[in-house]
C-alpha cells in the first residue's frame, strides 16, 4: 500500500490486487450513467443483444431481438442498418447522427459504431451520446459569427464610403485627417453603444449624449433633448450617429457651439411615413446672427450625409433647411428601425 505523503515511482505499475470482473462492470456502469453514454450491442444480423444506460425514451422499445428501426424509426433504421453492415464487412469504425422527435422536441443523438471481433466477428457495438445542446450551441455560434461577419462588412463599407467622400471634399491632407478621424470616432462611439447592448441597438438619448460630449461647452449647461427616447436598431443607431456628428461638428466649427452660447434643441416625436408608424427627429439651431443664412456647400460631404446617405440607409426621408438665423434638420425613420420602450416625454443633460 502507498501511505500518505510517500513518494510514488511512476515508472513502475501500481501495486495491489486487480478488480474482479464484477467490480469492473459496476464501475463501468456508473461511469456510463454519469457521462450520459448509452451502449447497444447487436449480433451480426443486427438484432439487439444487449443495451445499457439507455435514455428513458428508448428503455421501453429496446428489447432483445429488436432492431434499429424500432429504436430510431423506419427511415433512420434503414440508414443505420446499411451503415452497420458496412462496418461489419470492412471493420472500419463509423459515426453518424440521428434526430428524433421526443415529446414534441427534436433531440439529436450521436452514434459511434465499431465491429466487435476480428477473426471471429461477434457483432457491432454502438456508443450513443445525446448531443442536442451541443449542436444547438454550435448553431447559435455559427449564426452569431455570420451576423458578426455581415455587420463587419457593413462597417467596412461605411468606413470606405466616409474615407472616399471625405477625400473628395477636402483640399489638403491635414484637413482630410482631421475630418476623417472625427467621423471615424463618431462611428466608433455609436458602435460602442451597439456592441454594449449585444448588438440590439442603442437608445436615442444615450446616442446623442455620446455624440455631443466632445464638443459641448461645459459652461453651456444641459443640451435640451426632448420627446421619446426611442430604441434604435444597430443600423439606425450607426447612421443617426453620423448625422448628429455632422450637425454637431458644423455647429462647433461655424455655428452656436463655436460661439460658446449654443442654442440647439433635439426633439423626437411620433409621426407617420407613407402610411406607416414612424418617428421624426428634429434638430433646431438658432444662430447668433438672425440674418445669417448658413452655408453648407453643395458638394459638402456633411450635406450629403444628412440629405442622402442617412435617410437612404434607414429607408426614411430627411429635410435640411438653411433659413435666416436658423438651421433645421428633420429625419423621419420608419418603425422597422426603432422601438418605443418608454413613451413618457423626457429631457436629459449631456453632463
Amino acid at each position: 500500500m502507498i501511505g500518505k505523503g510517500s513518494l510514488v515511482d511512476r515508472t513502475e505499475p501500481l501495486l495491489g490486487l486487480p478488480f474482479a470482473a464484477e467490480g469492473k462492470a459496476v464501475l463501468m456502469e456508473r461511469a456510463l450513467a454519469s457521462a450520459g453514454i448509452s451502449v447497444v450491442f447487436q449480433d451480426p444480423d443486427l438484432s439487439i443483444v444487449y443495451a445499457e444506460n439507455l435514455p428513458p425514451h428508448f428503455e421501453g422499445i429496446a428489447v432483445p431481438g429488436g432492431s434499429d428501426a424500432e429504436l430510431f424509426g423506419e427511415a433512420h433504421g434503414a440508414n443505420l442498418e446499411a451503415l452497420k453492415a458496412r462496418v461489419l464487412e470492412t471493420g472500419a469504425p463509423a459515426s453518424t447522427e440521428v434526430d428524433i422527435a421526443i415529446e414534441g422536441e427534436m433531440r439529436t443523438y450521436e452514434l459511434k459504431i465499431q465491429r466487435v471481433g476480428v477473426e471471429h466477428v461477434t457483432g457491432v457495438l454502438s456508443i450513443i451520446t445525446e448531443v442536442t445542446e451541443v449542436r444547438h450551441r454550435e448553431k447559435v455560434l455559427k449564426s452569431l459569427l455570420r451576423e458578426l461577419s455581415h455587420r463587419s462588412k457593413n462597417l467596412l463599407a461605411i468606413i470606405q464610403g466616409i474615407a472616399t467622400q471625405t477625400a473628395r471634399n477636402t483640399l489638403s491632407l491635414d484637413g482630410f485627417l482631421v475630418k476623417f478621424r472625427g467621423r471615424l470616432q463618431s462611428l466608433s462611439n455609436s458602435q460602442d453603444l451597439v456592441t454594449d447592448s449585444s448588438w440590439r441597438g442603442a437608445f436615442l438619448f444615450e446616442l446623442a449624449q455620446k455624440q455631443f460630449a466632445p464638443y459641448w461647452p461645459e459652461m453651456a449647461g444641459a443640451v435640451p433633448i426632448f420627446g421619446t427616447n426611442i430604441h434604435l436598431t444597430p443600423n439606425a443607431a450607426v447612421h443617426l450617429g453620423l448625422a448628429l456628428h455632422e450637425l454637431i461638428v458644423n455647429s462647433a466649427s461655424h455655428g452656436t457651439i463655436a460661439h460658446g452660447t449654443p442654442s440647439i434643441a433635439l426633439d423626437c416625436q411620433e409621426a407617420a411615413l407613407s402610411g406607416r408608424r414612424a418617428i421624426q427627429i428634429s434638430w433646431i439651431e438658432i444662430l447668433n446672427d438672425k440674418s445669417e443664412v448658413h452655408e453648407f456647400s453643395d458638394n459638402s460631404f456633411g450635406k450629403t450625409v444628412l440629405e442622402r446617405v442617412v435617410p437612404s440607409s434607414v429607408n426614411g426621408k430627411a429635410e435640411l433647411n438653411l433659413l435666416p438665423g436658423r438651421i433645421e434638420y428633420r429625419l423621419t425613420i420608419p418603425d422597422a428601425e426603432f422601438e418605443i420602450l418608454k413613451r413618457a416625454p423626457q429631457m436629459v443633460a449631456t453632463r
